[in-house]
């Protein structure tokens, strides 16, 4: 699995005949079974924290990758709204994508 957690790794350059070209068509064709990426610019605070109930879905809680994003963003989620912003606005915590095998 590769974890992109900067901003906008899943977007690319889209070129004729060519398709997508950006770190995802790289990790792929170099034989990544799972990816997860970010759609969009992703701030530091809210990230930092998603990953972090990320890993711990995975590692402590036994979640495969693509449940254990899922259960993530939706923590990250009540967290922005009680916590910081009083809003569930998806910018906080909605940028984050998986592709591939959940249990690789």
């Amino acid at each position: 699995m590769v974890v992109l957690s900067a901003c906008d790794t899943g977007l690319g350059e889209v070129r004729n005949g060519e398709g997508v070209f950006g770190l995802r068509r790289a990790f792929i064709q170099a034989g990544t079974k799972s990816l997860v990426m970010s759609m969009w610019k992703v701030p530091d605070k809210e990230t930092k924290e998603l990953m972090v109930n990320f890993y711990n879905n995975i590692y402590k809680k036994g979640m495969n990758r693509c449940q254990a994003l899922r259960q993530a963003t939706l923590k990250q989620m009540q967290t922005t709204k009680k916590n910081h912003y009083g809003s569930t606005h998806p910018y906080y915590w909605g940028a984050f994508v998986f592709m591939g095998d959940p249990s690789l």
